[in-house]
């Protein structure tokens, strides 16, 4: 027989599923910035340095939650694909 889980690890994985979709939001916002700099044709600079932020504060961010565990780690990544789930929808479509 199985135990139910912890209180806790039930809240520690929601905040980290809310935590996931917070830097999902964040990182599909700072994608759509840097397509949109890039196609305007105007400094490649900053949507480069976008890049490289969204990069490294996504691979930070699942670097720490997967030290805390895999349970928190898949919550967050839950919580990403849903966002990235949202910026979809978000996005025009094209004909």
């Amino acid at each position: 027989m199985s135990a139910a889980p912890p209180l806790m690890t039930v809240a520690a994985a929601l905040g980290a599923a809310a935590a996931g979709g917070a830097l999902g939001r964040g990182y599909f916002a700072l994608l759509r910035r840097s397509v949109e700099g890039l196609s305007s044709g105007a400094s490649r600079f900053a949507p480069l340095a976008l890049t490289a932020a969204r990069l490294v504060g996504a691979a930070a961010f699942f670097a720490v939650l997967g030290r805390l565990g895999a349970l928190p780690l898949l919550a967050s990544l839950i919580g990403f694909l849903a966002a990235r789930g949202w910026a979809l929808r978000a996005c025009p479509r094209s004909p």
